[in-house]
């Protein structure tokens, strides 16, 4: 393993990636990592990524990383949670991994649209800009909506507004009248 002691949950992600890709389980990197990604930088410790599995294969999953010297604990929502299960993942040095199986509404296509990016001498996959924006929007707390509103503002490229908007309608109207919230704010700006 990559992790030397506490505070690298990065790069327990990478350990955690490799077996990922070897497994071939499609995955991407969402949260505070994908946000820095996007320009909003801040300090966490968090490595969250969302992969797209069945929940019989997630357990099958749990059992490889444990024989990879990772401690797992599978946590299984209630029917009503947009999360269907988690898989927390940590090292011996307590740095931290989850794994989202699934998140309710996702657009199918969010998947094929995530970035691969360098890191650390290889790559992570990392959600796209707009499912990341729509993901906020979703997520709706206050610092959600201060990634979404970042993520909106830094972008070096022009967002697909389209796009954004019909996967950010796909988690429902609060999802949407957030969006259109800071798409409103962004216009202000200009």
């Amino acid at each position: 393993m990559r992790t030397r002691g506490p505070g690298e949950s990065p790069l327990l992600l990478l350990d955690v990636a490799a077996i990922l890709t070897a497994e071939k389980i499609d995955y991407m990197v969402i949260g505070a990592l994908a946000a820095a990604v996007y320009g909003v930088v801040r300090a966490t410790l968090d490595a969250d990524a969302l992969v797209s599995i069945s929940i019989p294969r997630f357990g099958k999953l749990e059992k490889v990383l444990r024989r990879a010297g990772m401690r797992t604990e599978l946590r299984r929502g209630d029917p009503d949670d947009p999360i269907p299960a988690v898989l927390v993942i940590t090292d011996r040095y307590e740095n931290r991994v989850e794994l989202l199986a699934g998140l309710r509404n996702l657009d199918p296509g969010a998947f094929s649209r995530s970035l691969t990016i360098p890191f650390q001498k290889t790559t992570l996959r990392v959600v796209g800009r707009e499912d990341f924006i729509a993901m906020k929007c979703f997520a709706g707390g206050p610092q959600d909506i201060i990634d979404a509103r970042e993520a909106i503002k830094i972008a070096d490229q022009p967002l697909d507004i389209d796009l954004l908007r019909r996967v950010t309608r796909r988690f429902g109207r609060a999802a949407a009248d957030h969006l259109e919230r800071l798409l409103g704010e962004a216009a202000q700006r200009r």
